[in-house]
């Protein structure tokens, strides 16, 4: 299984991002030490973790204390010993997209890709809310049809304010 592991740390001088290798990580205490240090100081990490263009899984650190984690599907954790390592201790399914749909949000419906009925989101779909992307909006990136795992970090990463910084490094 193909894994492609990127943090992005927010400091006191902006942005930084940084490939990580989780092939050796035990366990998430690790993958946790891992991401603090990107950014000793940060006041925001995030790691994005895709693979084999299927499934992603969002780590959340704030101030190097606070975890939040989200995985696309649950099927990452059981299909792969990192997915395991990164979402295992996971429990919550993530909110359903049906029941975020407000009225004003269902008239639309037909403009809307459908979400992949086989999809089992999990963790917290609300740890992007304050970056300005919403659970409802998360939800649906991940289940609109033809969206990679990279598509998706790269859309999130644009929205926050490093999407030149994940560039860079996907270049490099």
């Amino acid at each position: 299984m193909s894994i492609f592991a990127a943090a992005v740390a927010r400091g006191k001088n902006g942005w930084t991002a940084s490939e990580l290798d989780l092939t050796g990580l035990a366990d998430i205490d690790e993958v946790v030490d891992a991401l603090r240090d990107v950014e000793p100081d940060a006041e925001l990490a995030l790691l994005f973790a895709e693979s084999d263009d299927e499934y992603l899984a969002i780590l959340r650190l704030d101030d190097g204390e606070d975890l939040r984690v989200f995985g696309s599907d649950s099927a990452f954790a059981e299909e792969s010993r990192i997915g395991s390592v990164l979402l295992g201790e996971v429990e919550t399914p993530a909110v359903e997209v049906d029941d975020l749909a407000t009225p004003a949000e269902s008239d639309d419906e037909e403009e809307r890709p459908a979400a992949d009925p086989d999809a089992d989101p999990v963790g917290d779909a609300e740890l992007l809310n304050d970056l300005g992307i919403p659970a409802q909006r998360l939800l649906a990136l991940c289940g609109m049809e033809g969206m990679l795992p990279s598509d998706i970090t790269a859309e999130i990463c644009q929205k926050i304010g490093c999407g030149d910084e994940m560039e860079e490094l996907r270049e490099a």
